[in-house]
């Protein structure tokens, strides 16, 4: 290989690993290479052409990340990854299934663009948008895309409730969204197409739950521990708890999401805590999220701490001793 030939490489492979793998024919047209040279790379193998202008470098073959970030490329400029692609790009909902024989080509790629352009693309689903702000889109691994907020207002449009709420969840684990955030955010897009629908499943989510609601959630989880059902809504040391095991001295607190995510909330629930702890108690603290969405993982902590109380407890009879009030 002459030494020309070397940088000529090196060129090609620096912009395509900045970009998970491919490049645009207008990209290696501004760094200088001529459309014969770039021909003659597809001939010999060299690049692969994935759409028209967009070529895999190297070898056919691309990450998820590859053809997410092929797929904005071949939109244009001002494309972002958007909808499903999105959410799967920030994790907050599984990928779709790879396309036959290649299981991280995605079957559908969704992407958003200006409403004046309509580019048409096989395997590319384009949502065409009168506007995008600044505000509603970033890049995460290099590659455009709607931020998670507008992630899941876009998604709205497309899921039901409880899809929709799932990825709410996920997305609050991993610490992208804020629910009051967001909530905000939704009143201000109140226009926009899944808006009305997120705003119903945050209405919904991030107010807590009435007590006949959640208790009816966690009475069904806890059938399935084989523990006895627990007293709710009883009043220990002078404080209303929302379920309480009078023989294992056990306190399970459920805490919804407005009432619970601020630091002052937090920081009472840490008094309460600490002033039934040392009135004997044991007490759990489990969210609304956790009860809604992650049962198994909370029967079996609460399985494992009941087991260990008895354990160490005397054995529990039809009479218990009077609980402090």
């Amino acid at each position: 290989m002459s030494p020309e030939t070397a940088r000529d490489s090196e060129r090609v492979w620096s912009l395509a690993d900045r970009q998970h793998g491919v490049v645009t024919r207008r990209q290696l047209l501004d760094a200088g290479f001529s459309p014969d040279e770039i021909d003659g790379r597809v001939a010999r193998g060299r690049l692969h052409r994935l759409w028209r202008g967009i070529y895999a470098v190297g070898r056919p073959r691309l990450t998820r990340l590859g053809w997410w970030s092929a797929a904005v490329l071949a939109c244009g400029d001002g494309t972002v990854l958007s909808h499903d692609s999105a959410a799967a790009l920030w994790r907050i909902r599984e990928a779709t299934p790879g396309h036959d024989g290649e299981r991280d080509r995605p079957r559908t790629i969704h992407v958003s663009v200006s409403a004046t352009r309509s580019p048409r693309r096989t395997g590319i689903r384009v949502h065409r948008r009168r506007l995008l702000s600044d505000s509603e889109w970033t890049r995460r691994s290099g590659i455009p895309v709607t931020t998670p907020a507008r992630t899941l207002i876009d998604l709205a449009a497309l899921h039901c409730s409880n899809h929709l709420e799932a990825c709410v969840n996920e997305a609050d684990k991993l610490g992208l969204i804020d629910p009051e955030a967001l909530r905000s955010e939704v009143e201000r897009r109140g226009g926009t197409d899944g808006a009305p629908v997120l705003r119903r499943v945050l209405d919904r989510r991030t107010f807590r739950l009435t007590d006949s609601e959640l208790e009816r959630r966690f009475l069904r989880l806890v059938r399935g521990t084989r523990l006895p059902a627990p007293r709710t809504q009883q009043r220990l040391n002078g404080l209303r708890v929302d379920f309480y095991w009078p023989g294992l001295k056990l306190i399970v607190e459920t805490d919804g999401l407005r009432y619970h995510r601020t630091a002052a909330q937090q920081s009472k629930d840490r008094v309460r805590d600490q002033q039934l702890i040392a009135a004997g108690f044991t007490v759990i603290r489990f969210t609304h999220a956790q009860v809604a969405f992650e049962a198994e993982a909370v029967a079996q902590t609460l399985r494992a701490i009941a087991n260990r109380i008895a354990s160490t407890s005397p054995p529990i009879g039809p009479k218990t001793a009077r609980d402090p009030d």
